[in-house]
């Protein structure tokens, strides 16, 4: 048991802080599996959906935040008649967390 208890402490000094799950990565994660078939989910990227818009484009707008994002994310209502899914709490702050980061200065929507 001793050496068990040892085992595990090694390796949680050794692990990184960098591979730390974040809400930003999580978000990232879940965006990957059931949002990029439509948007456009990294920087600089288009959307494979021409309708949707890149994520980039979202988050850069004039305004936005982690907070408005959330609230636009969990405003069922404010989706198009083609989203088949609503994005459920546990989702919401990991995706607004990491919509975030796609965040530049300067930064100026593709034609």
């Amino acid at each position: 048991m001793k050496k068990l208890a040892t085992l595990t402490l090694i390796a949680l000094i050794a692990t990184p802080l960098s591979a730390k799950v974040t809400p930003a990565k999580r978000g990232l994660a879940f965006a990957k599996t059931h949002c990029a078939a439509c948007h456009g989910i990294s920087a600089n990227s288009s959307s494979p959906n021409p309708e949707a818009p890149p994520w980039d484009d979202i988050a850069n707008r004039p305004g936005t935040t982690r907070e408005t994002l959330r609230v636009f994310l969990r405003d069922s209502h404010n989706y198009p008649d083609a989203m088949q899914f609503t994005v459920k709490r546990r989702n919401i702050g990991d995706l607004a967390a990491y919509m975030i980061t796609l965040q530049r200065k300067g930064y100026h929507p593709g034609i």
